[in-house]
């Protein structure tokens, strides 16, 4: 029941640490540069929080051993008070010992960034398109719920009002936290409108989820990249613009290439397609490390593999089924209006279930 010593030193070392961020934090030198004033700031809540469990965890502590020297008193009653303070003083204690070992868990700087959620058609031609168009639907009303802002970076729309591809902006504090399980392929299984059969068919949409990157983070050389702009079109090949507005920037170290030609302003448009060009380069540096780290470190990682399929929408029995940790939901019409917690939470908790393995 007793904490391991390892992890006590370690949980020492931490409060040693905060106890060096509080000095600094208080040096006249520190609270002039407002950038480590910042830094440290953060670091001290993160810090605060592990230490203020662990002293909790000590006082229950100090508590039970107190309570079990009262197991020799000669009073039965006492005795038998004693035991049943014991109990909930251990069960107490085991939820601290996990309220810290999740506080430990590496955290994801990525987190509290706004995210570029980025829909497209796979197999199924116009039902998928449909799909997509279900999927971002979904998720503009769970942004809505949430309080944050959807902002469409680019888009290609069809005829039936579906999406060949969508890129959109969720704006707000710690969306890429929630937004990062939706990687993958989503399948589909339900009567397209245009069935005569009523046969039941299957089709899939990728879903790419890219927290974004500020430009300190990611620099890109003006040399590095080519940019062509066009004339824009809509559904169909229409001319929506008469001039040479839309754009396209092809980065030329990494061969990504993006395209927007939402906005009449070619200022606009090379704007935004910068910004997922960005996302896109970060991306990859995230993908690159996460294939370099260790399986432990991977285990840790919840975002998975964006090629696999995470996730069957199967409208004729309403059902909704998670493949990664076999989650099953029989509420899909709920889900697509952007009742997602649920699906989150779980994929949240079975992550932290891994990570925690690795917490010693």
């Amino acid at each position: 029941m007793s904490m391991q010593q390892g992890m006590r030193d370690k949980l020492d070392g931490v409060e040693e640490r905060l106890v060096a961020v509080e000095a600094s934090l208080s040096d006249p030198a520190v609270l002039q540069d407002r950038k480590s004033f910042e830094a440290l700031s953060r670091e001290h809540a993160d810090l605060a929080q592990v230490v203020g469990t662990y002293r909790k965890y000590r006082t229950a502590e100090q508590e039970y051993t107190d309570s079990k020297l009262l197991l020799d008193e000669d009073d039965a009653e006492m005795r038998e008070l004693a035991k049943d303070e014991m109990a909930e003083l251990a069960a107490k204690m085991e939820r601290l010992e996990l309220d810290i070992r999740k506080l430990l868990l590496p955290k994801d700087p990525n987190d509290v960034k706004n995210v570029i959620v980025e829909i497209r058609a796979g197999t199924g031609g116009d039902e998928a398109a449909l799909f997509a168009a279900d999927l971002f639907r979904m998720y503009t009303r769970y942004a809505e719920e949430n309080k944050w802002t959807v902002e469409i970076l680019s888009e290609n729309a069809t005829g039936v009002g579906g999406y060949k591809e969508v890129i959109a902006m969720v704006h707000g504090k710690g969306a890429y936290s929630r937004f990062k399980y939706e990687s993958g392929i989503h399948r589909v299984q339900r009567v397209p409108v245009t069935e005569t059969q009523g046969r039941i068919h299957t089709s899939a949409v990728t879903v790419a989820i890219l927290p974004e990157a500020e430009e300190v983070e990611v620099s890109i050389d003006p040399g590095d990249i080519k940019v062509d702009v066009y004339r824009s079109s809509g559904p169909g090949g229409q001319s929506v613009n008469t001039t040479d507005s839309a754009v396209r920037i092809t980065h030329l170290p990494t061969g990504l290439v993006v395209t927007c030609q939402d906005e009449k302003s070619q200022h606009k448009n090379k704007a935004k397609a910068l910004r997922v060009l960005r996302a896109r380069i970060l991306d990859q540096m995230i993908q690159t490390q996460n294939e370099t780290r260790s399986e432990d470190r991977k285990s840790q990682v919840g975002s998975g593999d964006r090629s696999g399929r995470i996730r069957t929408y199967n409208f004729p029995q309403g059902r909704m089924t998670d493949h990664r940790i076999g989650l099953t939901l029989y509420k899909l019409e709920n889900i697509l209006q952007g009742d997602i917690d649920e699906i989150i939470d779980a994929l949240i908790a079975h992550y932290q279930a891994q990570a925690l393995q690795n917490v010693r």
